[in-house]
Order: C-alpha cells, then structure tokens, then sequence
C-alpha cells in the first residue's frame, strides 16, 4: 500500500507526480529544486540553491515522520560539474554521521534553469 506525502513547506509538484511516496516502510522523494514555497523564488548561487533544496527535503521527510538519519539514498543533479563541491560543502551540513549512498551527475539542463536537484530514498 503506498501513501502519498504533500506539505505546503516544500514546493508543489508542476507536474503529475507527487512530491513524495511511502512504500513499505520506504520514502521516495521526488527531485527538489530549490523553489522557495512561500514566494515561488529561486535564489541565486549554488550555495543557496542547495540550502533550500535540502530544506525542501527536509519539509517533506518531517511530514512523512522521517529524518535526515533515515535517508538512504540521494541522487544529486548538477547543471555543471563545477558546482560540485560548493554543492557538496553544503550537503555536509546536513549529513554529518552514517551518510546515505550518493550518486552525482552534470546534466545538460534542470528544471525553470536551477543549478541543483537532489532525489532523496529515506527507510524506517
């Protein structure tokens, strides 16, 4: 049986998926982008970008009733490699002990042209 998760905290879907699924004790969180969901802005530089997409993750896993120390797996999206360890600097902020597995990729576009997008699998 899944369960569809929605919070007004993080951005609305802008297209037909959800923001995140729980499965079996497992949590599937859609890509992230840093959208602000109080004003619909994106700010500029890959440091901020990637505050506000781990705080879009973060709205989600707490209304789902999980926490950064349950996620397993995230899937970084960059518009250029480069960002990376600006990217990365930020990221370890908020996975500081038994850090999920990871995979990191430059794409050629993302999303309203954002720099960053992080999926994110939690389990209980």
């Amino acid at each position: 049986m899944k369960r569809v998760i929605h919070t007004e905290n993080a951005p609305k879907a802008i297209g037909p998926y959800s923001q995140a699924i729980e499965a079996n004790g497992m949590l599937f969180i859609s890509g992230q982008i840093p959208v602000n969901p109080a004003t619909g802005t994106v700010p500029e530089g890959i440091t901020a970008q990637t505050e506000q997409v781990l705080k879009n993750v973060e709205a989600i896993l707490k209304e789902a009733g999980y926490g950064f120390e349950n996620v397993i797996k995230t899937t970084c999206l960059l518009s250029d490699i480069a960002n990376f360890k600006p990217m990365n600097e930020v990221y370890a902020k908020y996975y500081t002990k038994d850090c999920p597995a990871r995979a990191a990729f430059a794409v050629k576009d993302l999303p309203m042209g954002v720099l960053v997008e992080i999926e994110t699998i939690a389990a209980k």
